[in-house]
């Protein structure tokens, strides 16, 4: 190995300029030069706007300010998922509200500047793009750049001679690069070559997966739609606006976007565990359907459980709940049915403690032949604990001994007054209560089978033994989800090749020597600091060593080369006041 036994002098300009080139496009990063800002002109101001927002930096600072505007959408009831949140919240809050509302915080989504900020980056992130992607393809369209005139002024480098000739080395050199996977060439008197493109690769991968998932999400929030619709076992379900419970939708859906199918619910399975710590967790929630997709579709079966919906089209019918509907029937005085049908129950716990109400608009006069609207209170406990028990709270979710509690009224359910009622509440401002022998609300502890009659032969009420189970079904459309999945997974296969990978060059230059000699000279150079690329060029090194015959040292031409030495160093001391190199 050849060492300097003095210090080197130091570099001159046309040195560092020709080091420069040598590493000059490792990145696709475009230059950033100091703006050149126009005394005047229109078209110079727009020419320096668009390199600011098309700059790195502003497009990360477009970024930041995405995320800082999503966290009020989170914390803040938004209009367009919630309307009785938001009510409540301008009720509860009317100064804040107002504020709110004139910040969009309440429609964050839709907001102009949530929109702004959207536009901005998803522009910024185009212009970054493409002129990186046509320098890139440039770059693999070219070939490494050659050798620099000083090798041995790069970071990582070493030297040795060798009895090969000049042109055996660079040929060695050229077989050894190409099969660890380096683009080399001849050149100039040396090797030349680069590795590591996956690296700019995947930063380019990375932006444009981004462009796609703002993209998806855009489509995603116009076109979406999400509604829920409660079905009792026995009942169906038609895809259409007027079957769902509540509905809400992008700004672009039409009614037409509707997939068309419809289903029927044949029966709802639940089982939950009996025994151990987790007693009544459920064990099976899943719903067996018949369904069809158009208008003479086929009647096809589907089970669907939680987390596993059925999809059909571009629409998948989720299962979000569940709970029981007792068979409520309802007779006037003279023992006329005015009322028999399964009550939907709301569950208050996790063991389906459940209440709501049973309303009777039609149908009914009281003895003295006068119209009039019945309504009851009904409370449902699926595994009652007894009267010992102290409370009317279930004690397992499953129906082992249900019992259901009504307590009775008569007047005007106010359903014609055009205001909106929940099915589950019943308002009692017009209504009047049935009383007992103590003048105490009417009320009475039912189990499957028997029956409450009302005071004064005003009617009877039975339940039912038949208790039917309701299941929640969730209908999503969101057509840019798997466009937000496809580019959530590139953007993380992107973000970890520009990470891991390094794109580094290698030279290998070989000349004769004073002394008639061949003098190797080989290098690296990597876009960043990195103990891969002394590491990787040691390892090119030592094995192009082993191919060229080593030639003894200038200093003692008896002395051989110690083949465990790795190529560049050197265990010799030098002179005094020389650098080694």
């Amino acid at each position: 190995m050849s060492k300097t036994t003095a210090s080197d002098p130091a570099p001159s300009a046309a040195e560092n300029q020709d080091l420069g080139e040598a590493g000059a496009q490792l990145s696709t990063a475009p230059t950033e030069d100091p703006p050149n800002l126009p005394s005047l002109g229109v078209i110079g101001w727009a020419r320096w706007f668009w390199r600011q927002l098309t700059s790195m930096r502003v497009a990360l600072l477009l970024l930041l300010l995405l995320s800082l505007g999503a966290i009020p959408g989170s914390l803040i009831p938004q209009s367009g998922q919630d309307e009785t949140k938001v009510a409540d919240f301008r009720k509860n809050n009317p100064t804040l509200g107002d504020v709110y509302d004139k910040l969009g915080l309440f429609h964050v989504y839709s907001s102009v500047w949530f929109s702004a900020i959207y536009i901005l980056l998803f522009v910024s992130l185009i212009g970054c793009i493409v002129p990186r992607t046509w320098q890139f393809v440039g770059q693999l369209r070219g070939l490494p750049p050659g050798a620099p005139k000083r090798l041995t002024r790069l970071p990582a480098h070493t030297t040795w001679r060798t009895t090969a000739e000049p042109e055996q080395v660079h040929t060695a050199a050229l077989a050894l690069l190409k099969k660890r996977r380096f683009r080399a060439h001849l050149t100039g008197g040396s090797v030349a070559a680069e590795k590591g493109y996956l690296r700019e690769l995947g930063n380019l991968l990375f932006h444009v997966a981004l462009i796609v998932m703002l993209v998806a999400f855009a489509w995603g929030q116009l076109y979406k739609s999400e509604g829920n619709k409660l079905v009792v076992e026995g009942d169906g379900f038609s895809n259409t606006l007027t079957q769902y419970d509540d509905f809400k939708s992008g700004n672009l859906f039409t009614a037409d976007d509707l997939v068309p199918f419809s289903f029927n619910l044949k029966k709802f399975t639940g089982t939950y565990e009996r025994t151990g710590p987790n007693k009544g967790t459920p064990r099976t929630y899943q719903a067996a359907l018949d369904y069809s997709t158009g208008p003479y579709g086929k009647d096809r079966k589907a089970t669907v459980k939680v987390n596993h919906p059925l999809e059909i089209g571009d629409s998948k019918v989720y299962l979000v709940s569940h709970g029981y509907a007792p068979v409520i029937t309802v007779r006037d005085g003279k023992g006329k049915v005015i009322y028999d049908s399964a009550v939907p129950l709301l569950p208050l716990d996790a063991n389906v403690t459940s209440s709501g109400a049973v309303k009777v608009l039609d149908g009914y006069r009281d003895p003295q032949g006068k119209k009039e609207q019945l309504g009851f209170n009904a409370f449902l406990v699926p595994t009652f604990g007894g009267a010992a028990s102290g409370t009317m709270l279930s004690q397992f979710p499953a129906l082992d001994s249900p019992v259901l509690a009504l307590s009775a009224y008569h007047g005007d359910l106010g359903a014609d007054s055009g205001i909106p009622q929940s099915v589950y509440q019943m308002d009692k401002t017009n209504m009047k209560e049935f009383k007992d022998s103590k003048g105490k609300l009417f009320k009475k502890l039912l189990r499957p089978g028997e029956t409450m009659k009302l005071p004064n032969g005003a009617g009877s009420v039975t339940f039912g033994k038949d208790i039917k189970e309701w299941a929640g079904f969730q209908v999503v459309q969101a057509p840019g989800s798997g466009w937000a999945l496809g580019g959530s997974i590139a953007a993380i296969g992107g973000l970890a090749a520009s990470l891991f990978i390094q794109r580094r060059r290698v030279w290998v230059r070989a000349v004769k020597g004073a002394d008639g000699v061949t003098v190797v000279e080989m290098a690296g150079l990597g876009r960043s600091e990195s103990a891969k690329v002394p590491e990787e060029l040691g390892d090119l090194a030592g094995i192009l060593y082993d191919e060229t015959p080593a030639a003894p040292g200038p200093d003692d031409p008896a002395d051989s080369p110690d083949p465990d030495q790795e190529p560049g160093t050197d265990t010799s001391v030098p002179a005094e006041g020389a650098e080694k190199q």
